[in-house]
Formats: C-alpha cells, sequence, structure tokens
C-alpha cells in the first residue's frame, strides 16, 4: 500500500502545480487581456480541480486542520463535503465548457448561433445556478459523515483513518442517489451529444478543405485546435466518470470501503483533474508564445 499512497502522492502534487500554473495564467489573460468565454470556464475548472486535490486526497487541508487544532468531526464534514461539491463542480462545468465550444464553433445558419452574442450573459447565470445546485445538493455530506467513533456500536463504515460513513434513511438515501445519477446521467449525455455535433463539424470542414484545394484552409484553425482539444478531455472524463462511478456504486452495495478499492478510486478520480491542465497548456498556444517569451528574457 505504501507503493500507492506514494503515486497518489505523486499525483496529486504534479496535479496541484499544473493546475496552480494554469489558474495563474488564466488570471494574467483575465486582468491584462483580450479574454475568451472559455478563459473564464477555464478558471472555474482550474479552481475546482486545486479544491478538488486539496481535500479528495486527505493530503493538505487535512494537515491545515490539525494544525489549527480543529475538531476531527468538524475536519471530517468540511473535507468530504468539499470534495464532494467539487466532484460535483468537475462534471458540470466540463459539461458547460464542451456546450460553449459547440455554439463557438456551430455554422452561422444552425439554431446555436444566435446564442453567440449572448454566450457571456448566459455563462455568468449558469455558474451562479451550478455552483447553487452543487452546493445544495451535496449538503448530505454535512449530516452523514463524521468522526470515526464505534463501528460495531453504530453500524458505521470507516472511509479513513478518522473519518466514517454513517447510515442514512432509506428514502434520503434514494432521493440523494436518485438526484446525483440524473445530474449526472443528463450532463454525460449532454457531453456525448455534443461531442457528436463537434465532430461532425469538424468532419464536414475537413471535406470542404479536401474539396478546395487551400494550403490556407487545410491548416488547423484555433477553433479547430480548441475544439480537439475539448473532445479529448471530455471524452476522457466520461470513460474516468464510468470507471469511477462502478468502484463507488460497488462499495455503496456492499456498505464497506475495501483500502485496496479506495486508493484505486483516488487514483481514478485524481486522473481527469491532473490531465486537463497538462493537456490545456500543451495545446494552448498563448501559453506556449508566454513561455518562450519569459525563456527569451531569462536569457
Amino acid at each position: 500500500m505504501s507503493l500507492f499512497k506514494n503515486v497518489l502522492y505523486f499525483q496529486a502534487r504534479l496535479g496541484v502545480l499544473a493546475n496552480v500554473f494554469l489558474l495563474l495564467f488564466c488570471i494574467f489573460i483575465i486582468l491584462h487581456q483580450r479574454h475568451k468565454p472559455i478563459d473564464l470556464i477555464s478558471f472555474q475548472l482550474t479552481f475546482v480541480h486545486i479544491m478538488f486535490f486539496l481535500t479528495g486526497g486527505n493530503i493538505w487541508l487535512t494537515d491545515i486542520f490539525e494544525s489549527l487544532n480543529i475538531k476531527n468531526e468538524i475536519k471530517c464534514k468540511a473535507t468530504f463535503y468539499i470534495s464532494r461539491v467539487m466532484r460535483g463542480l468537475s462534471i458540470c462545468i466540463t459539461c458547460l465548457l464542451s456546450v460553449l465550444q459547440t455554439v463557438t464553433i456551430s455554422p452561422s445558419n444552425s439554431l446555436l448561433a444566435k446564442f453567440k452574442q449572448k454566450v457571456k450573459k448566459y455563462m455568468i447565470n449558469a455558474f451562479f445556478y451550478i455552483w447553487l445546485f452543487n452546493l445544495s445538493v451535496s449538503s448530505d455530506m454535512l449530516f452523514y459523515v463524521g468522526g470515526f467513533t464505534n463501528v460495531s456500536e453504530t453500524k458505521q463504515v470507516n472511509v479513513t483513518k478518522s473519518c466514517s460513513l454513517f447510515p442514512m434513511n432509506y428514502i434520503i438515501q434514494g432521493l440523494i442517489f436518485t438526484l446525483s445519477i440524473s445530474r449526472d446521467v443528463f450532463l454525460v449525455a449532454v457531453m456525448l451529444t455534443t461531442s457528436v455535433y463537434m465532430v461532425n463539424i469538424l468532419h464536414r470542414h475537413q471535406k470542404q478543405c479536401k474539396h478546395l484545394h487551400s494550403i490556407r484552409n487545410l491548416r488547423a484553425s484555433p477553433e479547430k485546435k480548441a475544439t480537439q482539444t475539448i473532445l479529448l478531455l471530455v471524452v476522457f472524463f466520461v470513460v474516468m466518470y464510468w470507471v469511477d462511478f462502478i468502484i463507488s456504486f460497488t462499495s455503496i452495495l456492499l456498505w464497506t470501503y475495501d483500502p485496496v478499492f479506495l486508493t484505486a478510486q483516488k487514483f481514478v478520480m485524481n486522473v481527469y483533474p491532473t490531465i486537463t491542465p497538462l493537456v490545456q497548456i500543451i495545446s494552448d498556444k498563448r501559453i506556449i508564445t508566454f513561455l518562450k517569451n519569459l525563456q527569451s528574457k531569462c536569457h
């Protein structure tokens, strides 16, 4: 298990460093340059992933709570609640990113074209409702997660060394589970639908380029590169999400959290927030130009 823990620590550190770099770059772009709507979404997603690492892996936030002498009960509730909220925000904002790019590259004669001029207005409203919904739907963590006491007396499940999951009413459990699954299934369906739409647009564009035999048109435009990047992130997210879902659902059905299962689940959950900033950094021409200019100044 020590090897797996070292892997998780390395994964978390790499993820945090990559996300912090991307977050600082997004702040720089938003404050000093003419930013795009996609930059605001990247800022939100990057911030969510940083918080996800700080809470989901129980790595740094736990140490902060211990240094402040905060009670174990409060520590468990805070870390699990924030982690659940960030997980929900990750899927919602990824879906919003996919929808935004679909609107951006949609042809001028399509039904989506009329939303292009109102993207910023709709996006701010979307952020508000996304945060409000996830803060509300994850509130069960404040009641059914607490400090570890005595498993034989309370039928609680020991999730970590110091935190446990307490049994809840079957009706409430079913309601929360149905609401969460409905949200996730709907968002995944939207992401897959927008992905198919974007692939179709890219395919049609490629055929037009071949027909025109134009070297200029054959070059990948920034919009095409951004679309390909988002398609990659969406497909990767969907695969990792369903692997995580299968592990979580199995643990809930068996009402047990095996250490090996829990370690595997943490690794799977951390893959997407680790890969996302790296893919965005590599594919964003502005970041590459910024790094080259920074390197030339240093020399």
